[in-house]
């Protein structure tokens, strides 16, 4: 049930990606733009999660997950702040 809950989050970011992704195409908007970046770096974390618990649990990812989301709230904190 583990393994569906993260391949289910994973799947979710990246329908949200491309969403965001093809309304920025559509609309211009650049707060899409940034968004979907966001979310592209989130798609990677939630992947990366995965990998880490239940493909490989004896290596240890949390610091390159961490630094996903880290670059991914920061991209879209950057946007956020570009934008206003």
């Amino acid at each position: 049930m583990v393994e569906l809950t993260y391949v289910l989050n994973t799947i979710v970011c990246i329908v949200c990606t491309v969403l965001l992704w093809i309304g920025w195409r559509r609309g211009g908007s650049r707060l899409l733009m940034w968004s979907a970046a966001c979310f592209l770096l989130l798609s990677i974390n939630n992947a990366l999660i995965f990998v880490d618990v239940l493909v490989v649990p004896e290596v240890d990812l949390s610091i390159l997950r961490a630094a996903t989301a880290l670059v991914g709230f920061s991209v879209l904190l950057f946007g956020l702040i570009w934008e206003s």
